[in-house]
């Protein structure tokens, strides 16, 4: 039978998964969805969790175990590679396999027969709204699912960082200044209602983060000129004529996009932008995701004022808006990001901080300032 945890976090949080799933798939059969993974009780959940944690304070050969646990049986997993003995679903069995499957898109998929939870094999692909955790340091787990666009980041769920719970808050997309990203990054809309632009904001903001050096990455209205205004000039990197291989991907009919190919294609070029967000400066895109300019340096422009206070919300239950200096929310990247957007009001400016921090800064008409939206819990 399934032992009881010893990782308090894991029973707090299970039953609010558990209904999460239920709540989630129950909305995808109502839409006329099929082929659903099952969504696990908060038993297995709980264990999940707790065999988790537990090998995420591990370590093989001196690394700290890297895995993804994907809840599922194997004939519902494609092509999945099968062990020819279950394992039991111990932390000392995770920490074992886990060199072997730290790569991305790699997942341990894990069952339960007879009360019994036991690893069976792996696999790369798996059912709509399937329960993923991941290990991403130690001490820090992903409760994540896979969007039923089936392309893109999976949809975060909750965060646990030791004793620090943080459970998505999937009703933040409905504020009536929340940046389209913000809805995309949430995930709980319907793929009738994906914004296709808006996810190469979410693959741009999850690279950008990837690469570790920090960034920042200002979306303008294409066709202006008016941002110019607020960057120092002559820019040393500017793109004359705008770099559109991004662009030109997302104008391709749909039904092109379901293939690998064209995937692929998409990947590398928001990889090539956002490595470009590396460089010291800001990185300037159109809101037709063509590229600009890099390395341009921000300024307040003039007849502007110095920004003076922003407004800061974080996606997550039990959460409260607050309203501070801009300074106190981050460095010299948070602090000219504000100033940009302050100035330039009908853009979004998207701040990567070296220690894994991201913030997406828009204008809020309803408060009159700029909106300092802090999605670390989202992009994990």
């Amino acid at each position: 039978m399934i032992r009881k945890s010893t990782y308090a976090a894991a029973r707090t949080v299970a039953p609010v998964i558990e209904t999460h799933f239920a709540e989630q798939q129950a909305d995808a059969r109502l839409r006329g969805e099929e082929n659903l993974a099952p969504a696990p009780p908060a038993k297995v959940i709980e264990a999940l969790i707790d065999a988790a944690f537990w090998a995420s304070l591990r370590k093989e050969e001196g690394q700290s175990p890297k895995i993804s646990l994907a809840f599922l049986s194997p004939d519902q997993a494609s092509k999945p590679l099968l062990f020819a003995y279950r394992l039991p679903l111990t932390s000392h069995n995770l920490t074992k396999l886990a060199p072997g499957v730290e790569r991305p898109g790699i997942h341990l998929g894990v069952w339960m027969e007879k009360g019994e939870l036991y690893l069976w094999g792996t696999t790369r692909e798996i059912l709509s709204f399937c329960f993923v955790l991941d290990v991403s340091e130690p001490g820090l787990l992903v409760v994540k699912h896979r969007r039923a666009s089936g392309f893109g980041k999976f949809a975060n769920v909750a965060v646990l960082k030791g004793d620090d719970i943080k459970i998505i808050d999937e009703h933040s997309d409905t504020l009536p200044d929340c940046p389209a990203v913000m809805t995309s990054l949430l995930g709980f809309t319907t793929p009738a209602t994906w914004d296709d632009s808006v996810n190469v904001l979410v693959q741009l903001a999850v690279s950008m983060r990837a690469h570790g050096r920090g960034g920042t990455l200002l979306v303008v209205p294409a066709g202006s000129d008016k941002w110019q205004e607020s960057v120092v000039r002559p820019m040393p990197y500017a793109i004359t004529p705008a770099f559109s291989a991004l662009a030109d991907l997302m104008q391709q009919d749909k039904e092109d996009r379901s293939r690998s190919i064209w995937q692929g294609a998409l990947r590398r070029e928001i990889d090539g932008v956002a490595g470009l967000t590396a460089v010291d400066g800001a990185t300037v895109i159109s809101d037709q995701h063509e590229l600009l300019a890099f390395g341009a340096k921000i300024i307040r422009s003039d007849g502007n004022e110095l920004v003076e206070q922003i407004v800061v919300t974080e996606p997550v239950l039990g959460s409260e808006p607050v309203i501070v200096h801009p300074s106190n929310n981050g460095g010299t990247r948070h602090l000219s990001a504000a100033q940009f957007v302050h100035d330039n009001q009908d853009a979004i400016a998207m701040v990567a901080s070296q220690d894994g921090r991201f913030t997406i800064f828009s204008w809020s008409p309803c408060e009159m300032m700029v909106h300092a939206h802090r999605v670390d819990t989202l992009l994990l």
